[in-house]
């Protein structure tokens, strides 16, 4: 299957990295690669609850801190912290009709 996706560093999962057209695997393939899809898919939800997290504890120490230029960095870290949940809920909604062949 590691010839199907590729791991994510940035989202911290194995994205599908598909190098033919979809119609162009067989049955058996497009299956497994679902399946596959469908349990990386399914700790999405874990992943952003452990960035929500993350977010929660670095606004906590904002709060608090008084450094401009760390207060400047943990902005920023939300920020990123941000843009990988929004990512992250794009792919488990984008791809949730490919996930709801698996279960045809």
């Amino acid at each position: 299957m590691k010839k199907h996706f590729t791991f994510d560093k940035r989202l911290g999962i194995s994205l599908p990295d598909l190098k033919m057209e979809w119609d162009q695997y067989d049955i058996e393939t497009q299956n497994t690669i679902l399946f596959h899809w469908e349990q990386i898919r399914g700790t999405i939800p874990d992943r952003i609850q452990e960035l929500e997290s993350n977010i929660n504890a670095k606004q906590a120490q904002l709060s608090i801190e008084s450094n401009f230029v760390r207060s400047c960095e943990l902005n920023n870290d939300i920020a990123e912290l941000a843009s990988i949940i929004n990512d992250l809920w794009l792919w488990y909604r984008a791809n949730q009709v490919l996930s709801e062949k698996v279960h045809q």
